[in-house]
């Protein structure tokens, strides 16, 4: 059986597409590696910023559902998104950046013996920068090589998941048994969670918690975490994996810039397996990938229809110049 790889992508839902678009690029310095819609909801824009390259592992992915209502934080939710930065010393640096643009963070941390920078955007959704420094296991990517952040202090990839559940046990299980992720720390209600090689960018933290009410999903909070899996072979052999475990899967489904399976774990927690290929780059020069609307072929037939329903977003940045920031 193929193990789980690690993080492969984030997906949640904001409230603009717009200011997520400006946060993600002029204050993370991340790329926008593909605007495109929801496949599923062709009025919904769909946004992915990852590293440099589009590499698995690196991307988190927004929705914005017109009309949406705002969420609310609580139990059973994917509740914080982690993103990895090279050293302590970059903490610092970002420290200082989000203290300039005014993002509210809870200074430096340690989290699981690695330093960590908890913070949030304008949807109070939340996300956590944190070390490499002392981290072993999967590789990160590259950092946007154009953007405003110095390389050195640059997102490289994604860091741990945490989900937050009342019911830790039954989770337990499940990551243990089904997804053959192995515990491996634990700190009060906090419980560290990791697959294939390890390290940041293959974890999940899981808070047991008991007090909270549950959250309600709206923007501001998170839809679903994926997990990188090899190729299609690899993903068939989860698809049947999950459905002898009895899971109510969505089966093999091809999002052309990955494939994918879809299942609802414990507490409704909704989780995706998605190919490390063919990745974002095959339909986009590398210049000015994510400045276009990309629509999948099988949406290409629509674009009439999807161009008139989508309001335009300017994503150009392939005619500007970033200058690196040192603060």
């Amino acid at each position: 059986m193929n193990e789980l790889k690690g993080l492969h992508h984030v997906t949640a839902i904001t409230s603009s597409a717009e200011k997520n678009y400006e946060f993600f690029t002029y204050v993370l310095g991340m790329r926008l590696v593909k605007k495109t819609v929801n496949q599923d909801d062709i009025q919904t824009y769909h946004l992915f910023f990852a590293d440099d390259k589009g590499s698995a592992g690196t991307d988190m992915t927004f929705f914005d559902f017109p009309g949406s209502a705002k969420g609310t934080h609580g139990t059973n939710e994917i509740y914080k998104t982690a993103f990895r930065v090279p050293t302590d010393q970059a903490l610092d640096y970002w420290v200082k950046r989000f203290d300039k643009y005014e993002v509210s963070h809870k200074g430096i941390k340690e989290v699981f013996g690695k330093k960590t920078l908890s913070f949030s955007d304008f949807d109070d959704q939340q996300y956590m920068l944190i070390s490499d420094e002392r981290n072993e296991g999967v590789a990160s990517g590259t950092p946007w090589q154009n953007g405003p952040v110095p390389l050195e202090y640059a997102i490289t990839g994604l860091g741990p998941v945490h989900i937050r559940v009342a019911q830790f046990d039954n989770l337990k299980q499940i990551l243990e048994t089904a997804l053959l992720m192995r515990e491996i720390d634990k700190q009060g209600s906090f419980h560290l969670f990791e697959m294939g090689e390890g390290g940041n960018g293959a974890q999940v933290i899981v808070e047991h918690n008991v007090l909270l009410p549950p959250g309600r999903q709206g923007y501001g909070t998170v839809h679903h975490a994926a997990f990188r899996v090899y190729d299609t072979n690899a993903l068939h052999e989860w698809i049947d994996r999950m459905n002898g475990f009895g899971f109510n899967t969505s089966g093999y489904v091809d999002r052309f810039f990955f494939e994918s399976l879809y299942a609802r774990v414990a507490a409704g927690v909704l989780f995706e397996w998605a190919t490390d290929g063919p990745g974002f780059l095959g339909d986009e020069p590398y210049e000015t990938v994510g400045e276009k609307l990309s629509l999948p072929p099988f949406l290409e037939v629509k674009r009439e229809q999807i161009e008139s329903k989508v309001r335009p977003i300017d994503t150009v940045r392939s005619t500007k110049t970033f200058d690196k920031e040192y603060l």
